[in-house]
């Protein structure tokens, strides 16, 4: 809170440096020259003059973007006077290593890469805090303003009953690909890919559910919120509804139970549009205790079911990049995380998308091969699944039917030691 009086305060720059420079970073980048005190010392990327391509076509001036360090290596970068890392390369193998590098380095990083966050995250974490260093979620993605909404009503004393977002989704779409997946969101190729460099695979994960997967996985661990019984069910609500239908069965509502996670769509089994849909944004549903907050929920007009015991709040948007200022204002100048993962409660197992051969290699998230289901970690452990996270290169060692969980038995990974160190490392959590 009142971050912007204490940056006025603030003498030195704020340092930081990026690893990966796509679409999320681009937009950051494109509210930089409006921003106080941050200045951005190092920018790493595979591809250089794309990085640089972006920062230009982002609004930064030629003489801005020559004064940026760019490389290809985060060893090069890792002794300059940097405050803050921000990896964004969205790869949760290649991001876990980066990570933990930067930690031991002993700087801060914000995990704009929720998928290295939900398959090692608690590790992670556990290693930011041996180096006395922050390891944060990324303001501006859904699931630290979902925790913004969490830690609100609980600081308050509300019991949050459930949490998530909304997204449009629809059964049929968890078998997208790369190749159909500009048709769902009404777009060509050629205006997604080239015109607005929207990644495919990773735009993919967004509509086939594996993002919301992933999110939701986050939340959960960041949250000690419960996981649904069998995964997230997606039910078509409207804003106006959310308190009314987000609310346990045994009071008339479509969840298992109370204090757990869920994502609603914005179209319905017909794939229409319903009506005040929270297609961008994200929501909590809180619970009375006592009948005079109950009054309070009528008294000021708050949205609630028919009991008058639950209330909904929400945002109606999330403006991704655009609003990732707030997690390094957050950590320069109050030393704290937006949203940071707690516990290992929560993971995203893999799924068959379609026949799979032995010897084809799965390519990750929004990808060709496997789509994400959001389950416990106690069930990973137990039954061996394969987390979507550990997918991309992965090497099949036996056929696998569509629609067949896959197991960590059934192909040959070959996983860095940090990544098998943190896996060991959140197993060994699960009793």
């Amino acid at each position: 809170m009142f971050l912007h009086t204490k940056l006025e305060s603030r003498t030195n720059p704020i340092k930081i440096a990026f690893i990966g420079c796509g679409k999320f970073v681009s937009m950051f980048l494109a509210q930089y020259n409006h921003l106080d005190k941050i200045q951005i010392d190092s920018i790493v990327d595979i591809n250089i003059n794309q990085a640089k391509k972006n920062c230009l076509n982002s609004g930064l001036s030629s003489e801005t973007t020559e004064q940026i360090n760019f490389s290809n290596s985060l060893d090069e970068v890792l002794d300059r006077n940097i405050e803050i890392f921000i990896e964004a390369t969205g790869n949760p193998i290649i991001g876990t290593v980066h990570a933990c590098k930067i930690i031991k380095n002993k700087k801060n990083i914000i995990l704009v890469n929720v998928e290295a966050d939900i398959t090692c995250g608690k590790y992670l974490s556990d290693l930011s805090k041996k180096y006395n260093v922050i390891c944060s979620m990324a303001y501006g993605d859904q699931p630290s303003l979902i925790l913004e909404q969490i830690e609100w009503a609980r600081l308050n004393g509300f019991e949050v009953i459930c949490a998530g977002k909304g997204t449009k989704y629809h059964p049929t779409f968890e078998y997208s690909t790369p190749d159909t997946v500009w048709g769902h969101y009404g777009l060509t190729k050629e205006r997604a890919e080239n015109e607005s460099g929207m990644n495919p695979k990773m735009f993919n994960s967004f509509l086939c559910g594996d993002k919301s997967a992933i999110e939701m996985c986050a939340v959960s661990n960041a949250s000690n919120l419960k996981c649904p019984s069998n995964g997230l069910t997606f039910p078509p609500v409207g804003v106006y509804d959310i308190a009314k239908k987000m609310i346990p069965k045994k009071d008339g509502g479509l969840i298992d139970s109370e204090g757990q996670v869920e994502v609603i769509s914005s179209i319905d089994l017909e794939k229409k549009d319903i009506e005040n849909d929270l297609r961008w944004g994200v929501y909590i549903v809180l619970k009375a205790k006592n009948e005079y907050v109950k009054n309070c929920f009528k008294d000021y007009g708050m949205v609630t079911d028919s009991s008058g015991n639950y209330s909904a709040i929400w945002r109606p948007y999330h403006y991704i990049g655009l609003e990732l200022a707030q997690s390094i204002y957050s950590i320069a100048l109050d030393n704290r995380a937006t949203g940071f993962t707690k516990n290992y409660n929560a993971e995203v197992a893999s799924i068959a998308k379609k026949d799979l051969k032995k010897g084809e290699k799965l390519d990750g998230e929004g990808g060709f091969c496997a789509r994400g289901k959001l389950i416990t970690s106690g069930k990973s452990k137990k039954e061996k699944i394969l987390p979507l996270g550990l997918t991309d290169n992965a090497i099949l060692k036996k056929d696998i039917s569509k629609d067949e969980i896959i197991k960590l038995e059934d192909v040959n990974l070959n996983l860095p030691e940090e990544v098998i160190e943190a896996r060991n490392y959140q197993y060994n959590l699960i009793y």
